[in-house]
């Protein structure tokens, strides 16, 4: 696979949103982000997903096989460089390990709650992948 892996925790998960910034995107499947928890950063009611290096922890993510043109539309739409920092994580898919594109929350921004339209956003992405919602909700009532 010539283009990039993108593992997506948040916004990405929610397939309408990812087909309006990144048309060309293909989900290609599911895995786990080890040793990440899920957390929700910034003002209150407007806290954005991040996730947090937490050993034993794991975090659900939907894999995109993204192009060059999907990796720059995915900086303009998720705040790189301003809001988040890109980062390769390792991750299994179908028995094989692989990097994978993640955007980290930059800053120690506060435990916060997101917007209620924010987290129907990831709500539908978790509801579609198929991934337990009560880790989404778990996360939310947490800050």
């Amino acid at each position: 696979m010539s283009n990039r892996v993108f593992a997506a925790y948040g916004v990405g998960l929610n397939r309408t949103e990812m087909v309006k910034h990144c048309p060309t995107a293909k989900p290609i499947g599911t895995t786990e982000l080890k040793n990440f928890r899920l957390a929700f950063r910034g003002g209150n009611a407007s806290a954005v997903a991040t996730i947090d290096k937490a050993k034993g922890c794991s975090v659900p993510a939907l894999l995109w096989e993204i192009t060059s043109q999907d990796e720059a539309a995915l900086d303009r739409w998720i705040g790189m460089p301003g809001l988040y920092r890109k980062d390769m994580v390792k991750v299994r898919w179908n028995g094989a390990a692989m990097d994978a594109v993640v955007y980290i929350l930059i800053g120690n921004k506060p435990l916060n709650k997101p917007s209620a339209f924010y987290y129907s956003i990831l709500l539908e992405g978790y509801m579609v992948a198929g991934f337990d919602t009560e880790t989404l909700k778990t996360e939310t009532m947490r800050a």
